[in-house]
């Protein structure tokens, strides 16, 4: 990729790139291999994940705000702050009744139950036990061990982002039928990048594939879309460390040090005959160009449009994901 990118301070990254029709691409079908898919799927399904989870996004779960709920593998959960930003976490089934935690209100730091008035501060009460939780500064973690059915871990196992301050972050979630490995299958094919997201993607070539446990990681050249003759090129690299997570870093490039984090937390329980799985992705940009700082600055404004770039994305990867999903499930899939 040497010469395809300028980052000097004051040089645009944009490219200049002429039209050219969507079949004119190189094919990658041969290249995208299931069987090597189906490996690199199956080494990513057996990385520990400590029975942790990913629930929604730090700033969704405010201080003294309302409790943020979530079902997970079939079981719910709530989520709430106190007032000075502690985090509890637990069951989302009130203790008393059966009430929907997730509909209660946040009282002096107390999670207090809206049919009853049943009071819950974070700590074991009448049957009700808190789960452990986490907050990595933009994703919110439970850990949930009879779900996950692991070695527990003290913590999530979180990748290395831009430095706290120096990027501009934003959740996008969605919810597709189907199961994690189809949502984590889908990243790990990149090739389909330039067919499937011809509006988004262009010039995708596969630089390296993995090379196995010492080195699982697709290295990608892709242009970034701006407009139909605009392109920002980039080197990209595609990892697993999870059974549920896969991270696209820039390792070369404008924007080089971002992430997107896709993680793929399940709803249901592995015996629902309709599985359920929320695509939580957490996209963390950054740069060193001067000018990033107004970027910074505007992040509020520019957190929607970064979920709608995500949205119109994932429109088309949770119905390969789905498509996936329901192959597997008439016995036809080819993988």
């Amino acid at each position: 990729m040497s010469g395809r990118v300028n980052r000097a301070h004051g040089v645009s990254p944009l490219r200049r790139r002429r039209p050219s029709g969507w079949a004119t691409q190189k094919p990658t079908w041969r290249e995208a291999r299931p069987a090597l898919i189906s490996d690199v799927l199956k080494r990513a399904s057996a990385r520990p994940s400590g029975n942790w989870f990913v629930v929604g996004a730090s700033r969704d779960v405010r201080r003294g705000g309302r409790p943020y709920g979530r079902t997970v593998g079939g079981v719910e959960a709530v989520v709430w702050r106190s007032e000075s930003g502690e985090l509890h976490a637990g069951p989302g089934v009130c203790p008393h009744l059966g009430a929907p935690l997730r509909d209660s209100r946040v009282v002096c730091g107390a999670l207090v139950c809206h049919w009853h008035g049943l009071a819950l501060d974070g700590k074991s009460f009448a049957g009700w036990d808190p789960y452990p939780v986490h907050d990595d500064g933009v994703l919110v973690w439970l850990r949930l061990d009879t779900v996950g059915g692991e070695e527990p871990s003290e913590r999530p196992v979180v990748l290395v982002r831009p430095a706290a301050g120096s990027g501009v972050d934003a959740v996008f979630t969605s919810v597709g039928r189907c199961e994690p490995e189809d949502v984590i299958a889908n990243r790990l094919d990149p090739w389909h990048g330039s067919w499937l997201h011809p509006y988004a993607f262009l010039d995708l070539a596969v630089a390296r594939p993995p090379l196995g446990d010492e080195d699982d990681a697709f290295v990608v050249d892709v242009s970034f879309r701006v407009t139909d003759r605009l392109v920002v090129p980039v080197r990209a690299e595609f990892t697993a460390p999870g059974p549920r997570t896969v991270v696209m870093r820039i390792t070369e490039g404008e924007g080089s040090t971002s992430v997107v984090e896709t993680h793929a937390t399940p709803l249901t329980g592995e015996s629902d005959a309709a599985p359920r799985t929320a695509v939580i992705e957490a996209i963390v940009a950054a740069s060193d160009r001067r000018g990033f700082a107004l970027a910074r600055a505007a992040a509020p404004a520019l957190r929607p449009l970064m979920r709608r770039t995500a949205a119109r994305l994932w429109r088309d990867d949770l119905a390969y994901a789905e498509r996936r999903w329901a192959l597997r499930r008439a016995g036809r899939f080819l993988g």
